[in-house]
């Protein structure tokens, strides 16, 4: 069982960085696939980046490609997404998820995260 709690949202100007972080709990981080998602009101949930077990491997949606990096650290058991160049469209509800151990599948895919946070809100004013 993995729990995962987000944090480092909250109100930024157009243009400017925020870095959300997702701590989780449980003795198989190392070894999950993590991804970042987010959803606007009335929109549907949607993929933004993901990193494979070891970090070796990131993946980013198209729209955040340049502006977004995310990282972990397994030894503190934290998934990362620095986001810069922030944009008014870039608010959101941001939620961090975990694949099952060596989990295989699409990354973009919510299908393959069976854990997920609480979700923390970023807004971006004008």
């Amino acid at each position: 069982q993995v729990q995962l709690v987000e944090s480092g949202g909250g109100l930024v100007q157009a243009g400017g960085s925020l870095r959300l972080s997702c701590a989780a709990s449980g003795r198989t981080f190392s070894s999950v696939t993590m991804g970042w998602f987010r959803q606007a009101p009335g929109k549907e949930r949607e993929f933004v980046a993901a990193i494979n077990w070891s970090g070796s491997n990131t993946y980013y949606a198209d729209s955040m490609k340049g502006r977004f990096t995310i990282s972990r650290d397994n030894a503190k058991k934290t998934v990362y997404l620095q986001m810069n160049s922030l944009k008014p469209e870039d608010t959101a509800v941001y939620y961090c998820a975990a694949s099952l151990p060596y989990g295989g599948g699409v990354v973009r895919s919510a299908t393959l995260y069976p854990y997920w946070g609480q979700g923390t809100q970023v807004t971006v004013s004008s």
